[in-house]
């Protein structure tokens, strides 16, 4: 439920508040110094989950490793994400973040998965089977073509 001050929920303050302190962890941090504290923050986000959101958040990072291991682990907004050059690609956003019936592996506008008009750029996933890995795998390859 929104605050009525705000107009944000508990959750997304929380999330607002866990970017600002993702920035501040790696102001004035350069190469693999940066690197490092990221991929640190991002395996402490899967390690940090449960259940359904863990499984997802330990395939997607298996998926990008194999399909694109140019992709930076890091944070965003508390949620691991993979970045080129700084920029988010794709993230998984657990359901227990803001209490949703299913985690979503989300896609960034810098992913190249345009399709003329319309096309999809956040997919949920509530089980971890062999269709979703190889759905999971077919995004990331294209999102990093």
């Amino acid at each position: 439920m929104a605050d009525k001050g705000s107009g944000f929920s508990a959750e997304e303050r929380a999330a607002m508040k866990q970017r600002a302190e993702e920035l501040r962890a790696s102001k004035g941090l350069k190469g693999a110094a940066k690197l490092a504290k990221e991929l640190e923050a991002c395996v402490a986000a899967i390690d940090g989950l449960d259940g359904v959101d863990r499984d997802v958040a330990v395939l997607l990072n298996k998926v990008v490793s194999e399909e694109a291991p140019d992709l930076n682990p890091k944070t965003f907004y508390g949620f691991p994400a993979y970045a080129r050059d700084g920029k988010v690609i794709v993230f998984y956003q657990p359901a227990s973040k803001f209490k949703t019936r299913y985690g979503t592996v989300s896609f960034d506008e810098t992913a190249n998965l345009d399709d003329g008009p319309m096309w999809s750029v956040s997919h949920a996933v509530v089980e971890v089977t062999d269709a979703v890995e190889k759905k999971i795998r077919a995004l990331v390859k294209k999102a990093v073509s």
